[in-house]
C-alpha cells in the first residue's frame, strides 16, 4: 500500500516540477490514498441469510494540483487531478487538465500561507485499524449483530408475543446496517508552504436497523470511533431494543408539541441546516439565516456549538486540513451568540475583501478576522479526502453543549402533552437557507410523552416537522449532558450531539387516524 512517505515524496518533486514552468506563478500539489473497508449486516429470523455479507474495500490514490497561472489578462487560476500515478507523468498529466481548465477570478487573492497557528495533533492515528484484516473486518461485523440478538432474546415482550421458538421466527426479526473503516493519507507541499505535510487517520462507524416485521416496528442504532479496542456491539443492541420499543405505535393530531429531540435528529438538523447557515461562504453569498448577526443572538442563551478538528479522540479529528493548515477549535454560537464561521482559505479572503462585508455579517473586517480563520478547508467526497477535488469549507467535529446539562429524565418529567423524536429523515430546507424554514419526517425511535413520562411509542412515519430552524434555535429549554459521536447520510462531519428539548415545535400529522392518542 502507498505510504505517507511515498505520497511526501510526491508532493515534494511534484512542486519543484510546478515551480520550473516559467508561467506559473503560484502551485500546490495535495496527493492523498483512501482506503474504505465495509462489512454488510444482514440478519433474518425466517430466511436463510449469511448475518455478515462478505468484506469489501475500495482504495484509490492519485494527486491533484492547484496552479496560479500568469495571462495577458490577468492571473488564472486552475485545478487538475490525476488518479493511480504519483509519478512526473501524472503531474503533467494533471497539470495540462489545470491549464485547460484555468479561468480568471477576481475574488482569487493567493493560495494558502500559514497563518500564527500551529498543528496541535499528530501521531493520533490507531495502528490497530490500519492493520485489520478480512477475518477482523468479519468479526466486528459479528460484534454488531450479536449484540443485537441478544437484545432480542433477552426481550420478555418478544417472548410473551412468540410463545415458542416456530412463533417466534414469525415475529420477522431483521438487523441489517453495516460497519466501515476509513483509512486516509494525505501529503501537501504548495508556493507559501513548501516543506511538504503528511496526515495519517483513522476511523470505525456502524449503523444497524432493526425490526420485528410482526408488528411493523423499527429501530436504529450507531456509532463512531478512532479506536479498534474501543469498538463495541451498541449499535446492533441499541437498534433492536429501540425496535422492540416501537411496537404498537400510535398516531397524535396535528399541533405545537414541546419536543425532545434525541442525537441522530440534533445532528440531522446540524448538518442540513445549521452547519451550512454557518458557513462563511453562505454569509458571502447572503444564503445564511444568521446573514448580518454576527456577534448578535441567535439561539438560547444556554446553547453553546463548536468545531473542533484537533481535539484527541473524537472521530473527525485531522492533524492539518486539505490546505496543508492546522486544524483547531472554531467556536460558533456561544453563549447563544453567533461567535465565529466556518471558513477555507479562499472564502475567509473573499469575505474579508467584500465591500459589503459590514451588510453582510455586522461587523468590520478588523473585528471579523478573529472569527474567519480558515480551519475547515477540506476535500471530503464521502470517502475520504479526495485528490479529486480542491478544497472547500466542511466542518470536523461539531459539539454541542448546554450551560446546564439536565438527565433526559428530567427533562422528560418536566413535559406535560409532547413528544421525544428519535430519528428523522429527508430534512431539508424550504423557500430557501436563509429564510430557516424546514421539513422532515420522523421516521422511528420515537415517543409520544403524556404527563412527565413515556406513554406510547410513536408510530413510525406518522408526523412531519413543519418548523423554522432560527425559531428552534431560539426557543430550546433544555439540553442533556451526555453528547455522543453521531453521523448521519452523507454528512462530512461527525456532531457530538446531546438530546435537546424545544418548546413549540409544530407537527403536522400524516395518513390516517387509527391509534390517535388524545
Amino acid at each position: 500500500m502507498t505510504t505517507r512517505a511515498d505520497l511526501k515524496v510526491a508532493v515534494e518533486e511534484g512542486l519543484r516540477l510546478l515551480t520550473a514552468q516559467p508561467e506559473i506563478r503560484e502551485a500546490e500539489v495535495f496527493a492523498a490514498l483512501n482506503r474504505h473497508l465495509i462489512t454488510r449486516l444482514s440478519y433474518t429470523s425466517h430466511i436463510p441469510c449469511n448475518g455478515v455479507e462478505e468484506p469489501k474495500s475500495t482504495e484509490a490514490h492519485g494527486l491533484g494540483i492547484r496552479v496560479v497561472l500568469d495571462a495577458p489578462d490577468g492571473p488564472r487560476i486552475g485545478f487538475g487531478s490525476e488518479p493511480s500515478d504519483l509519478g512526473p507523468a501524472g503531474v503533467r498529466r494533471a497539470l495540462d487538465k489545470a491549464r485547460a481548465a484555468a479561468v480568471r477570478d477576481p475574488e482569487f487573492r493567493s493560495l494558502p500561507r500559514p497563518g500564527g497557528e500551529r498543528r496541535a495533533l499528530s501521531g493520533y492515528h490507531d495502528p490497530g485499524l490500519l492493520a485489520i484484516d478480512d477475518t477482523g473486518l468479519v468479526e466486528v461485523g459479528w460484534r454488531v449483530v450479536s449484540g443485537g440478538l441478544r437484545a432480542f432474546a433477552a426481550s420478555s415482550r418478544l417472548a410473551d408475543l412468540a410463545g415458542g421458538e416456530e412463533r417466534r421466527r414469525r415475529l420477522g426479526l431483521i438487523l441489517s446496517g453495516d460497519v466501515s473503516i476509513l483509512q486516509e493519507r494525505i501529503a501537501i507541499a504548495s508556493t507559501h508552504m513548501p516543506e511538504a505535510q503528511t496526515d495519517e487517520s483513522t476511523l470505525i462507524t456502524s449503523f444497524a436497523t432493526a425490526m420485528v416485521e410482526a408488528s411493523e416496528a423499527k429501530g436504529s442504532g450507531c456509532t463512531t470511533g478512532t479506536r479498534l479496542d474501543h469498538f463495541t456491539e451498541e449499535a446492533g443492541s441499541e437498534a433492536a431494543l429501540n425496535a422492540i420499543a416501537a411496537m404498537d405505535g400510535k398516531r397524535v393530531a396535528t399541533g405545537d408539541y414541546t419536543v425532545i429531540f434525541g442525537r441522530q435528529p440534533v445532528a440531522d438538523l446540524l448538518n442540513n441546516l445549521v452547519v451550512p447557515a454557518v458557513r462563511a461562504g453562505a454569509f458571502y453569498a447572503s444564503s445564511s439565516p444568521f446573514l448580518g448577526k454576527l456577534g448578535s443572538t441567535v439561539a438560547a442563551p444556554l446553547l453553546t456549538i463548536y468545531d473542533h478538528g484537533a481535539m484527541p479522540g473524537l472521530t473527525g479529528s485531522k492533524g492539518i486540513t486539505c490546505e496543508g493548515l492546522p486544524t483547531g477549535r472554531t467556536d460558533l454560537i456561544r453563549g447563544g451568540v453567533l461567535v465565529g464561521l466556518l471558513s477555507d482559505w479562499y472564502d475567509t479572503q473573499r469575505l474579508l475583501g467584500d465591500p459589503a462585508l459590514v451588510r453582510k455579517l455586522g461587523t468590520r473586517a478588523e473585528e471579523a478576522g478573529p472569527a474567519l480563520v480558515p480551519r475547515n478547508g477540506f476535500r471530503y467526497d464521502g470517502g475520504g479526502r479526495s485528490f479529486e477535488l480542491p478544497p472547500r469549507t466542511a466542518a470536523s467535529n461539531i459539539v454541542v453543549e448546554g450551560a446546564d446539562p439536565t438527565p433526559r429524565e428530567a427533562l422528560i418529567a418536566r413535559i406535560e402533552r409532547g413528544l421525544y423524536i428519535g430519528r428523522i429523515w429527508y430534512t431539508y430546507p424550504i423557500n430557501g437557507l436563509a429564510k430557516g424554514d424546514f421539513t422532515c419526517t420522523v421516521v422511528g425511535d420515537s415517543h409520544v410523552i403524556r404527563d412527565g413520562r413515556l406513554a406510547a411509542p410513536l408510530a413510525a412515519n406518522s408526523v412531519r416537522i413543519n418548523d423554522n430552524i432560527t425559531r428552534l434555535l431560539q426557543h430550546i429549554t433544555g439540553v442533556t449532558g451526555d453528547a455522543r459521536g453521531t453521523v448521519v447520510w452523507a454528512a462530512d462531519e461527525v456532531v457530538y450531539a446531546p438530546e435537546i428539548a424545544v418548546a413549540g415545535v409544530h407537527v403536522d400529522a400524516v395518513g390516517g387516524t387509527a391509534g390517535r392518542l388524545p
